[in-house]
């Protein structure tokens, strides 16, 4: 039976069971990333295949992008995400029993692909009004949570036995699933629409048309992408950093330095808010430039201490920087395509561009560039594209 809970409290049933389930699909997915990495580490593979795997999760995402918005609306979404993390689980099996690692990974990317639409949706069906915005803070402070955790018990566990934190990344899942269960039944919000894959393709096309068109969320698109790309790619630049750099060989240690970047964005998204309006957007850009100014010193460190403050700098940056991008494609992309459309768009440029920039990243380590030299680079060219996109907004 159908159930509405717009006008529900805040701490409804519903709503804490979505958080529970949140909290605990994105522990495992921060945990299966350091558990998988060590696990390669573990069979030999080469360093280079180390941002492959990353590469073959946004590959799902980019592939699915078309058909997951409206997956998420044909049907209830607590359901939608049950069986996304269900996707997930048998993703984190695959690689616990042996099988290719890249192919679980595949799996669960395939099954984020489907959670995502439908997490960031189902609070709007669950709460309205000013809960509205407060179910969003407590859905961004249990993946913040989930991030930390997940990455450094990832990495802990992973030190000391790889298939142990692989099988506690496949029960976090499964936990997230029973969390899933305990979501009331909600009735589809678009039910009925076409399944016709070209059909499908096309409407999507129209809405990646319509915002890479207008020049503000064009801009918005831009940068939250080169962010993204930036970020998941700094995440791998850290595995191969650390023992270089430092001498440290321990999986933990990346995990640790990964988790002061998760910090520094809460904080830094804190601040956006506070300083930071649709009318003045334009000030989140120099926080942007300096995102590579501060990743090009870092890469040049040989000192931990220092590498745990300049990583909380990249990420209180990070945070200034792309709250406010997000919140104006939010806005602008509600009026003209609507909130579900501009987050799967803003989902394909974000993955495209952590796509290309992971495989120029595992072009360099596979040519022999050092870590150090793979991060000044990528710093300055960072830097650039920031300032090169702030010189281009600015005239138009």
């Amino acid at each position: 039976m159908s159930t509405n809970n717009a006008d529900a409290s805040l701490w409804s049933r519903g709503m804490g069971a979505v958080v529970i389930a949140q909290f605990f699909s994105a522990f495992g997915d921060n945990a299966l990333l350091f558990a998988t990495l060590a696990l390669l580490k573990t069979l030999h593979y080469p360093q280079w295949s180390q941002p492959v795997l990353q590469m073959v999760f946004v590959g799902a995402y980019i592939l699915c992008a078309p058909f997951v918005g409206q997956a998420a609306d044909s049907f209830g979404k607590g359901r939608v995400m049950m069986v996304a993390n269900a996707m997930k689980l048998a993703g984190a099996m695959v690689i616990c029993l042996g099988f290719d690692p890249f192919l679980g990974y595949t799996l669960v990317g395939i099954g984020a692909a489907a959670y995502s639409p439908a997490k960031y949706g189902i609070l709007g069906e669950l709460t309205t009004g000013d809960r509205l915005v407060k179910a969003n803070g407590l859905m961004e402070s249990s993946t913040i949570a989930a991030i930390l955790l997940g990455s450094v018990v990832g990495g802990m566990l992973a030190d000391w036995h790889v298939l142990a934190a692989l099988i506690a990344c496949a029960l976090m899942y499964a936990a997230a699933v029973a969390a899933n269960v305990m979501i009331p039944s909600l009735a589809a919000a678009r039910p009925g629409q076409t399944w016709h894959p070209v059909r499908m393709i096309h409407r999507f096309i129209d809405a990646c048309r319509a915002l890479w068109r207008d020049g503000e969320t064009r801009f918005s698109l831009m940068g939250t992408s080169l962010f993204w790309g930036a970020g998941v790619t700094l995440r791998f630049l850290l595995v191969l950093w650390v023992p270089a750099a430092l001498g440290i060989t321990d999986n933990a240690t990346p995990t640790y330095l990964n988790a002061m970047v998760a910090i520094g964005i809460v904080a830094g998204a804190g601040a956006a808010a506070r300083l930071v309006t649709l009318e003045t957007v334009g000030r989140c850009m120099p926080a942007g430039i300096l995102i590579g100014v501060v990743v090009a010193f870092f890469a040049v460190q040989h000192s931990l201490l220092p590498a745990y403050g300049l990583l909380l700098l990249i990420g209180i940056l990070g945070g200034f920087f792309v709250v406010p991008l997000n919140a104006l494609l939010q806005e602008r992309g509600k009026r003209s395509v609507g909130a579900g459309n501009a987050i799967a768009v803003q989902n394909l440029g974000e993955n495209t561009a952590m796509l290309l920039m992971l495989g120029a990243y595992s072009l360099a380590v596979k040519v022999g560039f050092s870590a150090q030299g793979i991060g000044l680079g990528f710093g300055v060219v960072f830097a650039l594209a920031i300032a090169g996109l702030w010189i281009w907004q600015h005239r138009r």
